[in-house]
């Protein structure tokens, strides 16, 4: 049987949120077979819990944010790409702000979080949402267009393509195909840091945003050049960032997809209306498990290896 995994033992981290600039304890717990991950305000009068799912986002302007109620949990998508990454089932989330702290902008401090603690199969299967017919959302026309798309295919696999006219964006690598079959998620897809532009960085901060962003947590440009002294991580580190929150974004879903995602100028909000429109049509899709686990897709049994 393909099972599920869930942690050995909890693990902590204590950082800011990358909007909020509030410092922020997380707190990644052990969790039952089929319990889903489980965000939990821990800091408010009576704890909240917010079980992902794809209706549970909310809020997608510059980040995903899932919400239950009033209890709301903004920028969830690199915690969420490390555990589709590493293939965690079922985690409960304790966090003290309403922020997942951003750490050094991208999955990979989740990642070594999540392999430190240990991962535990579990004594149940692992549940899969496997896609069977295609699903498209698109928005604009013309040098506007941006789509996003998922496909049959026995296994998971994403490409990504950017557009962003910017010098130092257009010199590197402008698509990238990634899949989970490869086993290295770790090395190759989760040190990809967030990005952003100076120009940006006033107006966002101007409206309460990036508060807690600066260089030891993201790539900043200015109109013409990378500022971070030690440049950058991967030759095309802006759109493999876009496989990462693609790879979150995606797993809201709440189980595991076996599909192949292809977008072009893709968001969070495109990624969450492409999640609902799945789920809008049942004949697209189908529950799977895998008591063969010999018979599910490469990648999926193993445990990912570290860097």
């Amino acid at each position: 049987m393909l099972a599920q995994r869930t942690l050995k033992s909890l693990t902590k981290a204590v950082g800011v949120g990358l909007h909020s600039g509030q410092r922020v304890e997380l707190t990644l717990r052990p969790a039952a077979p089929d319990t889903g991950i489980v965000f939990r305000r821990v800091d408010l009068p009576q704890p909240v819990d917010i079980v992902i799912s794809a209706q549970a986002v909310t809020d997608t302007r510059l980040a995903s944010t899932i919400s239950s109620g009033a209890a709301k949990v903004h920028t969830v998508e690199h915690l969420m790409s490390a555990c589709a990454g590493l293939g965690i089932d079922n985690l409960y989330v304790d966090i003290t702000a309403e922020e997942v702290p951003i750490l050094d902008g991208s999955a990979s401090s989740f990642v070594f979080l999540l392999q430190s603690a240990g991962i535990a199969l579990q004594a149940a299967p692992k549940r899969f949402i496997r896609v069977i017919k295609p699903v498209e959302v698109r928005e604009g026309e013309g040098a506007n267009t941006k789509w996003a798309r998922l496909s049959p295919y026995e296994g998971y696999k994403l490409s990504f393509e950017i557009d962003f006219d910017h010098p130092a964006v257009d010199s590197t690598g402008q698509r990238v195909e990634f899949d989970m079959g490869s086993g290295a998620y770790s090395r190759d897809i989760a040190r990809a840091r967030t990005f952003g532009f100076t120009k940006d960085v006033e107006m966002m901060r101007a409206n309460g945003l990036a508060l807690g962003g600066g260089l030891d947590n993201a790539i900043v440009m200015d109109d013409y050049k990378v500022l971070n002294s030690d440049g950058l991580r991967y030759n095309d580190e802006f759109v493999k960032h876009k496989i990462l929150d693609a790879m979150g974004d995606l797993y809201l879903l709440g189980k595991p997809l076996l599909a192949a995602y292809s977008a072009f100028r893709s968001g969070h909000a495109m990624n969450n209306k492409l999640l609902r429109e799945l789920l809008a049509h049942q004949d697209a899709y189908e529950a799977v498990t895998f008591e063969d686990e010999k018979k599910a897709p490469q990648g999926f049994a193993t445990l990912a290896r570290a860097w």
